[in-house]
């Protein structure tokens, strides 16, 4: 049994399973102790020759009856116990998945996602194990062994003593070594971890691997964390071997003892004179040694429960660690629900640095976008383009009225209403491992496949998506593994204006197309988007061309806006990046 604030709420939750399935196994438990003493009247019957037909029939019955009471004794116990602990892994997986849902990027910047992943796998398990076979293994010892221990010591006072030093030397020693091995688990589990997050990124970049021909030395890499693991593995089993060893050594000597002794006592009970009552017969030995026999899986219960709760306890540690990271985007006892967005934004003095950082990303940046007016921002590469857009997002917190959305502080709306109002087309272009159908309609539970369509002739993907064999149902595989980089764009697009939404955020999403897509793509934006705020973020000029306004950002710091022939007349800096560009066209058009 395991106690922590993240999991004692499920003793009360499935405390009425739990009480079932301890009373079924305290029946077996109870039950179990009453088979000796039928064999052993046997026994003594057969030996004193006074054991009628009637009386083994009736014995029989006996033995029957509670052979049945065990099985479905058992069978009870497996469902309360076990399938509660099942129940209960189901919902901390759930409440991992979910926290982990509501932490900000930080935490992700910070944390990789192959060590989380060991979160989710060995910890889970480890807990799940010490509510199940944990939990019944402690009422085992507790009942079955007591019991057994009460009956040893009924029949003989001095044997049983006997018996109980190396069960004392047992219990000493588990508790030492639960602590070793409590330790040995916490190392195998940051192996575990390194491992599976190495595996993870290679997998993600087998590409470019195989493109540097480097695959010996990561091969050679992975070795090395892996054989960590290993030894790391083997020295938590050797502890863990160590001590079943040591209670199995233990568990031999109380036999020798008690076959000794009880053997001894036999042998003075047979040489007592004709007359007298017998003090041990061999009916009370078979009981002794079959008493003894039901007592040993306590015993070496024991090992196993310190060990469980050892790894259960560091495991919970670990989650814990993550189910306490404090979520830092949220919304505030100030947030105004509900709230329709429209769409006007105004950024005022925004100054931002990231979490951790003493680097201003944006400096003093302030302009307004009026609802319904097409936006482009460009910029040179890190000069804090997709920050913006981050924060309009609240993926990171501001100071009060940085920034404005329909004249409200960003920080007082909720953030639900926040990016359900706003459609993201993000630099990586994400793609889910599912059917292209699904990817565009991820905004919608039931999406319409007319609209899908529709969508995807928006952005100009259509025709690449009938091609495939399945067309729409056509499984892209892992992050879009199928698709070319210019088709997850054109997906990414359709996503985004399925959604429908009044703020459009378009995020260097034209850098895998050809000129010509992206003015038809351009085109057909336009018009779909009349009305409602659109924000494209780029490098090439032709792509934020004709927005009714231009934002040019550089080194995080506003330094010109207007439309682009405005810019041409009154900003140096726009008028060096059109001048670099048409050398790049005219360059490119050359070769």
């Amino acid at each position: 049994m395991i106690f922590g604030k993240h999991v004692n709420k499920f003793y009360i939750r499935y405390g009425f399973f739990f009480l079932l399935g301890i009373a079924a196994l305290i029946t077996v438990d109870y039950v179990q102790l009453l088979i000796p003493d039928v064999t052993g009247s046997i026994i003594e019957g057969i030996e004193e020759a006074t054991l009628t037909k009637a009386q083994l029939i009736i014995f029989m019955k006996q033995l029957g009856l509670w052979a049945m009471i065990i099985v479905f004794g058992r069978f009870f116990w497996r469902i309360f116990i076990m399938g509660t602990s099942r129940r209960i892994d189901y919902d901390l997986r759930n409440d991992l998945f979910s926290h982990s849902e509501k932490l900000s990027q930080r935490f992700y910047q910070e944390n990789k996602s192959g060590a989380l992943m060991a979160y989710f796998t060995n910890d889970l398990e480890a807990v799940r194990m010490a509510f199940g076979p944990g939990l019944m293994m402690f009422f085992d010892v507790l009942f079955l062994g007591g019991l057994a221990f009460y009956k040893m010591y009924q029949l003989d006072v001095v044997l049983t003593l006997f018996a109980l030093i190396p069960l004392l030397m047992v219990s000493i020693m588990s508790a030492f070594v639960s602590r070793i091995t409590g330790r040995k688990f916490k190392a195998r589990q940051k192996a575990y971890e390194e491992m599976s997050d190495f595996t993870q990124e290679n997998f993600y970049g087998i590409s470019v691997i195989k493109a540097f021909v480097n695959e010996v030395r990561e091969m050679r890499e992975f070795a090395k964390i892996n054989k960590n693991n290993y030894d790391k593995s083997v020295s938590h089993i050797k502890a863990s071997t160590l001590m079943h060893v040591a209670i199995e050594m233990f568990i031999t000597m109380i036999r020798i003892i008690m076959i000794a002794i009880g053997g001894y006592l036999v042998y003075k009970t047979i040489g007592i004179e004709s007359g007298n009552p017998a003090k041990f017969s061999i009916g009370d030995l078979t009981r002794y040694i079959a008493y003894f026999g039901t007592m040993v899986w306590p015993m070496m219960a024991v090992g196993r429960l310190i060990n469980m709760r050892a790894q259960a306890k560091a495991s919970l540690q670990r989650i814990s660690s993550l189910l306490d990271q404090p979520i830092d985007i949220e919304d505030g006892p100030q947030t105004i629900k509900p709230f329709e967005i429209q769409g006007k934004i105004v950024f005022n003095n925004l100054t931002f640095r990231y979490p951790g950082s003493r680097a201003e990303i944006l400096k003093d940046i302030s302009f307004t976008i009026e609802a319904g007016e097409s936006v482009g921002i460009i910029g040179r590469t890190g000069s804090g383009k997709t920050t913006i857009v981050d924060l309009l997002l609240r993926l990171f917190n501001l100071r009060p009225n940085e920034i404005l959305i329909d004249d409200v502080d960003l920080m007082k709306l909720p953030i639900k209403s926040i990016r359900d109002a706003i459609g993201y087309v993000p630099q990586d272009n994400f793609i889910f491992s599912d059917t292209i159908k699904n990817n565009i309609g991820f905004s919608s539970d039931e999406p319409d496949l007319d609209v899908i369509i529709e969508m995807a002739k928006y952005s100009d993907v259509h025709d690449n998506i009938i091609d495939f064999p399945s067309g729409y149902d056509t499984i892209v595989g892992e992050r879009g593994v199928t698709l070319s980089g210019g088709q997850k764009q054109r997906v990414s697009i359709a996503r985004a204006l399925l959604k429908d939404p009044k703020i459009l955020i378009m995020d260097d999403s034209f850098s895998a197309v050809d000129t010509k897509t992206e003015e038809m793509i351009l085109s057909s934006l336009y018009k779909l988007r009349q009305g409602k705020t659109t924000i494209i973020i780029a490098h090439r000029i032709s792509t934020i061309k004709q927005s009714d306004k231009i934002v040019v950002i550089e080194d995080g710091k506003l330094i010109a806006i207007g439309k682009h022939e405005e810019l041409m007349e009154s900003s140096p800096f726009y008028q060096q990046l059109v001048l670099q560009q048409q050398l790049e066209d005219e360059i490119e058009g050359v070769e």
